[in-house]
């Protein structure tokens, strides 16, 4: 069996295996004045559920975590108080969440973009202490409604020329193999480039949000 026809073989599977699972959930947003509308999911990602949302050509990933300072998951109405994406819990966080009393909770925005196929280059937006918000409502029709915006700090990632060398054509096929299933399946497969043979470029910008809204089935 040749490499070639073994690598067509794994991209039918995962199309195949991955069937897109059809929702009634929406979500739609100007991400750099650039429209980002799909059906979002809620899925475990270690140990949190994240609200995600991808799209592809290119790939594109838009997470949303609503929790508290203990890191455990809530979905109750009321306002989120946006926080740092790497660096949630700092004591300024915890005071500012504790003082006001008007936060149900805190929240992490996370946006991916594949800036150069097949997943060699990113963009990377995460949230920051900006005293931004949040506001979610969950009905007892068992949606969650949320509406946000806000301004990512943007990063920029390439992937290193030792894990393209060294990961040669199985490293290629497993990142077809992943966005074959992206596709198919509505979940983001492996689009974090952070800890995955990448290395992160100097250039920094920001990416901006404007408009979210998001109305997903909870149950």
């Amino acid at each position: 069996m040749t490499i070639r026809y073994l690598f067509f073989c794994l991209l039918f599977l995962a199309t195949t295996s991955f069937a897109q699972i059809a929702n009634d959930n929406t979500l739609k947003a100007q991400i750099d004045g650039k429209e980002f509308t799909t059906q979002p999911r809620r899925i475990k990602i270690a140990n949190f559920w994240w609200i995600t949302a991808n799209t592809v050509k290119p790939d594109k990933s838009l997470r949303i975590w609503l929790g508290r300072f203990d890191k455990s998951d809530v979905l109750e109405s009321g306002t989120y108080l946006v926080v740092d994406a790497d660096k949630p819990d700092t004591k300024e966080n915890k005071k500012k969440y504790e003082d006001m009393g008007k936060y149900k909770g805190i929240a992490v925005i996370k946006y991916v973009e594949e800036t150069r196929e097949p997943r060699m280059e990113y963009h990377v937006g995460k949230s920051q202490n900006a005293d931004e918000t949040i506001q979610v409502k969950v009905g007892t029709d068992g949606f969650l409604e949320a509406t946000f915006s806000g301004n990512l700090v943007g990063s920029y990632w390439k992937e290193k020329a030792t894990a393209t060398v060294f990961g040669g054509m199985g490293r290629l096929m497993n990142k077809m193999e992943d966005k074959a299933i992206t596709k198919a399946s509505g979940y983001d497969s492996d689009i974090d480039p952070e800890g995955n043979g990448y290395k992160k470029q100097e250039k920094v910008d920001q990416i901006v949000i404007s408009n979210g809204i998001v109305r997903l089935k909870l149950n």
